[in-house]
């Protein structure tokens, strides 16, 4: 089901094929952002037409609108976007340091205020995760806390959180079948 092959190496740096349920990845890969399922100004077909073999979608975004659980329902995100190949989503984990007016952190997750109405929310390393294999992701990510990069004193506190996160995501997330080993930064 996934499966990496090294096509060709100059010192450290490598390329090679990363083989997903939904086709084939090139790295290293350049991969638009559709955030709230759509690559603003082009339709699946151009993007195809482009060569591009993987977008990333918004956790936290499709979350709220339309709902993970609703897109579950509808198919996924792959049917619910009409994209035939890969997938990635980010964990939300972003979010935490861009809404930091309106969250708060703790050791167990993350509480904040929906952007669009400014209902609470809560995102743990579990939600994280659930909401992302409800979106059907091909790779996902583990619940990071991205924390500012001008902020010394907080560094080793969020990668120690996160470092603890990533283990939760690890043993909330299901396998996708036979053969896929899954690790914690988000990568099969």
């Amino acid at each position: 089901m996934f499966e990496f092959e090294i096509q060709a190496r100059d010192g450290r740096a490598r390329t090679g094929n990363f083989r997903t349920p939904h086709g084939v990845l090139s790295t290293p890969v350049f991969a638009p952002v559709g955030t709230q399922a759509t690559v603003k100004t082009l339709t699946p077909a151009q993007l195809q037409e482009l060569g591009v073999s993987l977008v990333l979608a918004n956790t936290y975004h499709l979350y709220l609108r339309p709902g993970d659980e609703r897109l579950k329902r509808l198919g996924g995100l792959h049917d619910f976007m009409q994209w035939p190949a890969p997938l990635l989503t980010d964990s939300g984990g972003y979010q935490v340091f861009s809404l930091a007016n309106t969250r708060q952190i703790d050791d167990d997750g993350v509480t904040f205020k929906s952007h669009i109405d400014g209902s609470s929310h809560r995102f743990t390393p579990e939600t994280s995760i659930r909401i992302q294999e409800n979106l059907g992701a091909d790779i996902i990510m583990a619940f990071d806390e991205c924390s500012d990069p001008n902020d010394r004193k907080h560094i080793p506190i969020a990668m120690r959180r996160t470092h603890a996160w990533a283990e939760r995501c690890l043993a909330a997330h299901t396998p996708p079948g036979p053969g896929a080993v899954w690790h914690p930064a988000g990568r099969y």
